[in-house]
């Protein structure tokens, strides 16, 4: 599991792009109205993107590792990840499944989810196999204390009261996330209309996309603009 990690992990900025053509399989629908599965869906990766913003707004870990290796110069144990050892990637797993359920379809669900998620813990397996081994006992200790994945929910509410939340640093880090999962979820829904036939059927939802989607775009240039001119400083 380690050895695939590693792999997975060298290449793991392509998981999202070539799990989100997942959402084009064809198979049974979830639910008789594709209106309903796009709200579910976009409620859903709407949570995996508060779990990310929280994360990094709080504490910031260097993503990418080095060389394309699991690196890490120190273990961080505060913030989220005094909560679960690896928020960014229940975010990033809830936003998956978010795509997956506005997909409306079972054979997506039934096979993007349980594929992301074998990545996602194959990567951990080799980050886990990392830490243990330059951090020692003190990585089996917290290990003890958080878990893995879901988070455990207790003292939360403190952990947000004693730091400072950095809104600075998630719009510089995270402002690209967002848009991306915006615009395949309109992209799905849009799809999902054209190929039920119901387009004229939806036509209120059917101009808002569009719509949505510019908004989309043009936040993301305006973010990019003030990252580049340094008007936003990550803090």
């Amino acid at each position: 599991m380690v050895k695939l990690g590693n792999v997975f992990y060298r290449t793991r900025l392509y998981v999202f792009p070539l799990a989100c053509l997942l959402v084009f399989l064809p198979g049974p629908r979830i639910f008789e109205n594709d209106l309903t599965a796009a709200l579910i869906g976009f409620l859903v990766a709407l949570a995996g993107q508060v779990v990310r913003a929280g994360t990094i707004g709080l504490v910031y870990i260097i993503r990418g590792g080095k060389n394309r290796q699991v690196y890490a110069e120190d273990l961080v144990t505060e913030g989220v990840f005094a909560h679960s050892r690896n928020p960014m990637y229940v975010g990033n797993l809830l936003i998956l499944s978010g795509m997956a359920i506005t997909s409306n379809c079972w054979t997506t669900v039934l096979v993007a989810i349980p594929v992301t998620a074998f990545i996602y813990r194959a990567i951990v397996a080799a980050e886990e196999n990392y830490l243990r081994g330059k951090f020692g006992s003190a990585f089996d200790d917290y290990c003890r204390s958080v878990p893995r994945f879901l988070p455990k929910l207790s003292g939360i509410g403190e952990t947000f009261a004693s730091m400072q939340f950095r809104w600075r640093r998630v719009l510089v880090k995270e402002y690209g996330t967002p848009v991306a999962w915006v615009l395949v979820w309109c992209g799905v829904v849009a799809y999902n209309l054209w190929r039920h036939g119901e387009l004229a059927l939806h036509a209120g939802a059917a101009k808002a996309l569009p719509q949505i989607a510019v908004a989309a775009a043009l936040a993301w240039l305006i973010v990019r603009f003030l990252k580049k001119s340094r008007r936003i400083v990550a803090d």
